[in-house]
């Protein structure tokens, strides 16, 4: 089984907002305004209690940043809301270039976020449509 699969989220998600982003300097609104949405604050306030949230800011981070250092603009992330469950989707216009998890690299190169993402959430994945690629990952509110 390959560890991202080419798929949409499993439900339907009301979407909250639509961000978009031209530089990685904009990641620490894009954090801010996440943990706003699901918290109320724009900072860790009960990290006792907030540890789900963090782990979509830390998600949102992996997946906009790696569409802006390897898609190519527009890039978008997308905040929607099931019940307790949270999706966060990042779309790019490289949709010719799928999500690979880095494999036999030197780890103090980077490239691991993939795998990251993978273990943080309930479920992820990725999708193409009208020249765009969309990775997505899913974090249950209520764990």
């Amino acid at each position: 089984m390959t560890l991202w699969q080419r798929a949409r989220p499993a439900h339907a998600f009301g979407e909250m907002w639509c961000q978009e982003l031209t530089a990685l300097s904009q990641l620490a609104a894009l954090r801010a305004r996440l943990r706003t949405s699901m918290t109320g604050s724009p900072v860790v306030e009960r990290p006792e209690r907030d540890h789900w949230s963090e782990r979509l800011v830390l998600i949102a981070d992996e997946l906009t940043s790696n569409a802006l250092r390897h898609g190519g603009a527009p890039v978008a992330a997308v905040l929607g809301r099931r019940g307790d469950a949270w999706l966060i989707a990042v779309r790019d216009s490289a949709a010719d270039v799928a999500p690979v998890p880095a494999k036999g690299r030197d780890p103090a190169r980077g490239g691991f976020g993939l795998y990251l993402v993978a273990d943080l959430s309930s479920s992820h994945g990725w999708f193409t449509e009208r020249g765009t690629k969309t990775a997505w990952a899913v974090v249950d509110g209520s764990s």
